[in-house]
């Protein structure tokens, strides 16, 4: 047997699982694997929107181009949850897997598309398997690593959010313009091979009992048509659709309907692909709270900065990723930080209050940016807000993990996870239509709305066309839209902060076992089913 599955095996002894050397490179082994295929779920996006205007000058449907889009980002939230339950229900090992083959076919598929209906098809299979990657990954460091040991590894999930960020675009402007966009799909398939070979061969998880019951088919699909209705809602209103009009109001109806009726049928199903039972916990609804929010933060501060950089400071768009910078550093290394200080200590409440007060305050800062902003300054004010990001994103799945019996692992890691995709849903959305708002009054007021055609959009060398009355103004309608949006995103970043208050310190499974006593032995790492005690 190896060591990472001895370490994994949860028996009801406290023996050491080898040398602790041993079996630390043997779980980073498998954390390498599952960075890279955490990596394949992150990059995606990135990639493939900066080589979206390439596909759609080879393949045409400029009208349909916001699918290519909607239809990945609709099939990973919808997917996400019941790739959870899977894993509970199923192993999580041999899920993980089907979700890793179900996005590289959907990767083929697309890179192999030949008009747009076929690539917007394709993109939804890639999809359905992206929403079992994150969940997947989260699901197994929650049962390979306790709790208490888990911050050790933030650093890496947040260098490798980092690396995406930046590197995303700048691969996908390499690969599209000398391999062809095709290659903005291919490339998924090495990592993947990669990630395929290393989860195969050197993860082992406790073999759990195959479950009787059957699949809430019911539940599942009330989520998926809320989801969807949600998504619909947030990704056209404003936008394909007036926020008032027929089309959008039916989507809420739907939406409320959905969700309404999935919470009724959760109280009654054998295997609830969400058991309701998990939000009594304190801190994990707490955490969902939490996480909602800095969803909603983190997705509009990286759509909106660098837009404010390019048409108010005349960045090139060529480095969009690299704009971000100061505060993707800023996250990684603080995520580290507090990764190994709640490591060693076990201690972990103070950070998500810390997070919450430095992401309030560096999304106040970022809204009194106006036209004669410096980069450094602007650099500055981001690294606040990265900052409290870092303290914010690893925390939250950890004590949301915490807060649950080892066999709802998964359910708690893709309920997180969904609160956070829905939360950046809404931020886009909410913080979009207000920017855009704001930018077509200033345009407006100062006569030059014209200016306005591409929604807002116009970067640094169409700009530089422009008269310079018609420049000026538009610079200070795009600042004044980013004042109204980063303001908004600090009210919302109040709310995290009382829900970050309210979080009770409740002890990290699995405390070192040097340290260990009787009153505070070390729990196993996973497999022995133990339940935590409720924060209440």
């Amino acid at each position: 047997m190896s060591d990472l599955k001895k370490a994994t095996d949860g028996k009801a002894d406290d023996r050491p699982a080898g040398k602790p050397e041993k079996r630390q490179r043997s779980v980073q082994v498998v954390m390498l694997a599952l960075m890279i295929t955490m990596l394949l779920a992150m990059l995606d996006n990135l990639i493939v929107g900066t080589a979206m205007p390439t596909i759609v000058g080879d393949l045409g449907g400029l009208e349909h181009l916001s699918w290519v889009v909607t239809a990945y980002t609709l099939a990973t939230a919808a997917s996400t949850p019941i790739w959870g339950k899977l894993g509970d229900m199923y192993g999580r090992k041999g899920i993980f897997l089907t979700s890793i083959v179900v996005f590289l076919i959907g990767s083929v598929l697309s890179g192999m598309a030949q008009d747009m209906g076929q690539l917007i098809g394709f993109r939804a299979v890639q999809g359905l398997g992206a929403g079992g990657l994150m969940v997947g990954v989260m699901a197994i460091i929650g049962d390979l690593v306790p709790p208490r040991e888990r911050g050790k590894y933030q650093g890496m999930m947040a260098g490798v959010m980092a690396i995406a960020m930046i590197g995303g675009p700048l691969v996908g402007g390499t690969i599209t313009d000398h391999l062809g966009w095709r290659w903005s799909f291919y490339i998924n398939l090495p990592l993947g091979a990669v990630a395929l070979a290393m989860v195969t061969v050197v993860l082992h998880l406790p073999k759990r009992e195959r479950t009787e019951a059957k699949v809430d088919y019911l539940g599942a699909g009330l989520l998926t048509l809320g989801i969807t209705a949600i998504v619909l809602v947030t990704t056209w209103g404003g936008s394909e659709y007036e926020w008032n009009s027929a089309v959008i109001m039916e989507l809420i109806a739907i939406g409320v309907a959905s969700l309404a009726g999935f919470v009724f049928v959760e109280t009654k199903a054998a295997e609830p692909i969400i058991p309701l039972h998990i939000f009594r916990n304190r801190n994990f609804t707490l955490m969902s709270v939490v996480g909602f929010m800095s969803g909603f933060v983190m997705f509009g501060a990286v759509l909106f900065l660098p837009l404010y950089q390019q048409s108010v400071q005349g960045a090139s768009a060529t480095n969009s990723g690299l704009l971000l910078l100061p505060m993707l550093l800023s996250m990684m290394v603080v995520s580290l930080i507090a990764g190994r200080v709640t490591t060693s200590t076990g201690k972990y409440k103070i950070f998500p209050v810390i997070g919450s007060v430095l992401m309030v305050a560096g999304l106040f800062l970022l809204s009194q940016m106006d036209t004669g902003t410096t980069r450094f300054t602007s650099g500055v004010y981001m690294a606040v807000l990265g900052a409290g990001m870092g303290f914010l994103m690893q925390i939250t799945m950890l004590v949301a993990q915490n807060s649950v019996e080892m066999k709802d692992m998964g359910v708690a890691s893709s309920a997180t996870t969904l609160f956070r995709t829905l939360g950046s849903s809404f931020g886009v959305a909410i913080m979009g239509a207000l920017f855009t708002g704001r930018v077509q009054d200033e345009m407006a007021a100062r006569g030059g709305g014209g200016a306005t055609a591409q929604s807002a959009q116009l970067d640094a060398a169409s700009l530089a066309k422009l008269p310079d009355a018609v420049r000026e103004a538009y610079q200070f309608a795009v600042s004044s839209g980013t004042h109204i949006a980063f303001l908004v995103g600090a009210s919302v970043g109040v709310i995290a902060l009382l829900a970050s208050v309210f979080v009770k310190e409740v002890p990290l499974r699995g405390a070192a076992p040097e340290k260990a006593s009787s009153d505070d032995a070390p729990e196993p790492a996973a497999g022995a089913g133990s339940k935590q005690p409720e924060a209440v």
